[in-house]
């Protein structure tokens, strides 16, 4: 798990503007900018071949609003979660 934490989910995670708990996983808020969209995309495309039971829904609206980023799964993916983004 320390080296879980410190993978590229739980450092873009820390970046966000704002976390929202959601019954299954978290929706991350993020400044939209150019390089925050390539490392969230990088972390999706790493993550999904380690923990293939997240699923990761990007939002990118236009006009300049903040990206959001909903990282869910299967009943306890939120507690596996919280776990990752714990203080090492």
């Amino acid at each position: 798990m320390a080296a879980r934490k410190e993978g590229l989910l739980a450092r873009v995670a820390a970046e966000a503007k704002q976390r929202i708990e959601l019954e299954d996983g978290y929706r991350f808020e993020f400044d939209p900018h150019e390089a925050t969209l390539l490392v969230i995309a990088r972390m999706i495309d790493a993550e999904r071949q380690c923990c293939r039971f997240l699923r990761f829904d990007l939002s990118v609206p236009p006009d300049g609003r903040r990206m959001s980023l909903e990282v869910t799964g299967p009943a306890g993916t939120r507690a596996f979660l919280d776990a990752l983004f714990e203080p090492a």
